[in-house]
């Protein structure tokens, strides 16, 4: 995310995952359509919408949603529509009073100095943006001078906040700050406390912190009804734990998000053969809070399909303890190790608890068949 937009490099954000050179690679033969991209974008397209008018009912936020160039537009073309709208107002006054008259007359023009379209149009620039020249003014000869007079200057006023306002917002939006929240490449599926966990680590990169930091994970998938009736996107809530507990979590350093997969979870059916052929399968975390700085509340999202969960592997710890106080190493961010996890679904777990004890008797074993070297004081001199 961060990298695609040149702010920070690629290996530093988001590094790759530790790989065994002779683990068999698995190609997706065609990805589906993800619900969420990985930089939280939402891959939905708004197709054959009759009621347009609906926007019109919320011009403000219509106006901070569309593109930089549109609203560069609206904002210029919003003031100088304005300044032609005034300037052939002063242009008709000036006509029906007799100011454009050559020659000099004896009679007090109700805006001196005006004699042509293009002199009432700098009027109207100076009027509507309190430039005062002192070459034209309005006289008190004309009181319906006097009313447009303060006419233009409401006008002005709300050009100025409704435009000043949207210009604001568009650079102060919420998603501005998830650029720098960010999340692992990959997730992983690994033994912890003896169940089987989703895992994935999330990070902020600002020293400004999230306050109120709520995390919350969905699976979406497609389902067909006992009826027989097909839901494309059907989204289940499963529950986030983290060292804190609950789905608060206080975001100074990256933490490891997790999910127990129990009886509960609708990845309680979830082999590890299904990550490279289970297609239909998409999990979205969304990261909400509220910025520090400005108070605005921010939310960012990402989603992992199938073949980007990895099963028996765990985050590399990544935050120690330099000179007195804590260090966070974000080249490994997204790094991993291999650990010994039961190649089964977390429902043949719970069945069969031997699966759990024949693999750490296993563990053991490994440990101590592992040759250990030792260098005695003689082979020092």
């Amino acid at each position: 995310m961060l990298s695609r937009k040149g702010i920070i490099p690629e290996e530093y954000v988001l590094t790759r995952l530790a790989e065994d050179p002779a683990e068999p690679r698995y190609r997706a033969r065609e990805r589906r359509a993800r619900f969420v991209s990985k930089n939280g974008n939402c891959n939905v397209a708004h197709k054959n919408i009759r009621e347009q008018g609906r926007f019109l009912q919320d011009v403000f936020t219509t106006l901070v949603d569309l593109k930089w160039p549109h609203t560069l537009l609206i904002f210029t073309m919003s003031f100088l529509c304005s300044w032609l709208l005034f300037a052939m107002v002063w242009w008709l006054i000036a006509f029906a009073h007799g100011d454009l008259a050559s020659g000099e007359g004896t009679e007090v023009a109700c805006v001196t100095n005006i004699h042509s379209f293009s002199s009432a149009f700098l009027f109207s620039i100076e009027v509507q943006v309190t430039i005062g020249f002192g070459g034209r003014m309005v006289t008190e000869e004309c009181p319906l001078a006097i009313l447009i007079l303060i006419v233009q200057n409401i006008v002005g006023l709300m050009i100025n906040a409704i435009m000043l306002g949207c210009i604001f917002m568009k650079t102060a939006q919420a998603h501005r700050r998830a650029e720098t929240l960010i999340f692992s490449k990959h997730a992983v599926i690994a033994l912890r406390h003896g169940r089987l966990c989703f895992m994935l680590r999330v990070g902020d990169l600002r020293k400004s912190m999230i306050i109120s930091a709520t995390i919350h994970m969905q699976v979406v998938r497609k389902t067909t009804s006992p009826e027989g009736e097909v839901v494309p996107l059907h989204q289940v809530d499963i529950p986030m734990e983290n060292g804190v507990g609950g789905n608060s979590i206080f975001l100074v350093a990256p933490l490891i998000i997790y999910h127990v997969i129990d009886a509960n979870s609708p990845l309680y059916d979830l082999a590890p053969n299904d990550l490279h052929h289970h297609q239909d399968l998409e999990i979205i975390v969304i990261l909400e809070g509220v910025v520090e700085t400005t108070g605005i509340t921010t939310q960012a999202r990402t989603s992992y399909l199938a073949d980007e969960i990895l099963w028996g592997q765990r985050f590399v710890p990544i935050v120690a303890e330099e000179d007195g106080r804590y260090s966070v190493d974000y080249s490994k961010f997204g790094n991993t190790v291999k650990v010994p996890t039961p190649l089964c679904t977390a429902r043949q777990l719970d069945e069969d608890r031997s699966l759990l004890d024949a693999l750490r008797k296993r563990s053991v074993a490994v440990a101590k068949a592992r040759p250990r070297f030792s260098i005695s004081p003689d082979s020092l001199s």
